[in-house]
């Protein structure tokens, strides 16, 4: 099995943030340093799989691949998605220390909702890679009151700075309300996409991954999928 792959079936991280380790000759393996031809050996055992190698990322030895973990979190405006230790409001800080979770992608500080966390680095890697243009659903409150023109113009995306946006879906909630769906998931692009039209958004609330709903989950608050929502989401990625 490649490398990065194998870093993300143990949970340390994401598989393309397991490229870049690898890169920064920040991964060993069996006291080298690794490159991205790397393979390792895999076995099975009453433990789960153990690797015939000895790995380690930033110094620090990397354990067996753990069971797959699948959890719902509803992110609180303030808390930080970055997992560091030496971050305050750090994500870090709320999770359980075993199973190692890590979120699938990120809210800014200041948005809140719907996170799923896991250590399935390919579910990771499916739901972050652009190409899959998997969905993701907001619910944005801006500073006044809108026009139908404006959902028009979301609708059919937004220039701003050297990017212009995707298609995507918008209905309208309230006066001030909209609910969009992205395919595509460009840094604080729904904030961007309000701006060059005119717009500051107040609130923004993720409350869907592809299948998954952040219901009544109360802020701050996580709990592990249901057997439905997980085979759901799997084959909606699939």
């Amino acid at each position: 099995m490649r490398l990065a792959k194998y870093l993300a079936l143990t949970g340390c991280c994401s598989r393309r943030a397991a490229t870049r380790l690898i890169r920064d000759g920040l991964v060993r393996i069996n006291e080298r340093v690794a490159t991205h031809v790397d393979t390792v050996t895999l076995t099975d055992t009453e433990n789960g799989q153990q690797c015939a190698e000895t790995i380690y990322v930033n110094d620090e030895l990397i354990a067996a691949v753990e069971a797959k973990a699948y959890w719902l979190f509803n992110k609180a405006v303030g808390t930080d998605s970055r997992l560091l230790a030496d971050l305050p409001c750090s994500l870090l800080h709320l999770l359980p220390s075993s199973p190692r979770l890590y979120p699938i992608g990120r809210l800014d500080k200041d948005s809140r909702g719907l996170l799923i966390l896991t250590n399935d680095g390919e579910l990771t890697h499916k739901l972050m890679h652009p190409d899959f243009g998997h969905a993701k659903t907001y619910h944005v409150q801006v500073d006044r009151p809108f026009d139908d023109a404006f959902l028009t113009s979301m609708a059919a995306g937004v220039n701003y700075k050297d990017v212009t946006t995707l298609p995507c879906v918008m209905s309208r909630l309230d006066s001030d309300k909209y609910q969009i769906t992205l395919t595509q998931g460009l840094n604080r692009q729904i904030r961007r996409m309000s701006q060059a039209l005119g717009f500051k958004v107040i609130d923004l609330k993720r409350v869907s991954i592809q299948s998954l709903q952040l219901g009544d989950l109360p802020e701050g608050c996580m709990r592990p999928l249901s057997s439905v929502e997980l085979t759901e989401l799997l084959a909606s990625v699939a």
